[in-house]
């Protein structure tokens, strides 16, 4: 416990900040990029919550649309 929050707790606030700086750039490629990195501490996040399946699932599907997308799928400008 650090600052009187929790491990699980940080995650969740990671995450969260993560998300929202994700949704700061103009970039759509650079965007799914840090928007996985934030989807997947939810997942981590719903996992340490004694597994949240909202916040899996959620999170789980934005995770593999934004793999999709920057795999298979060419970003135009």
């Amino acid at each position: 416990m650090l600052l009187g929050i929790t491990i699980t707790e940080w995650v969740g606030y990671a995450a969260s900040l993560i998300l929202i700086i994700s949704f700061l750039m103009k970039n759509v490629h650079t965007l799914r990029i840090i928007n996985s990195v934030g989807a997947l501490l939810f997942v981590v996040y719903g996992i340490m919550l004694a597994i949240s399946w909202p916040i899996i699932i959620t999170n789980g599907f934005i995770l593999l649309a934004n793999i999709y997308y920057l795999t298979f799928k060419k970003v135009t400008h």
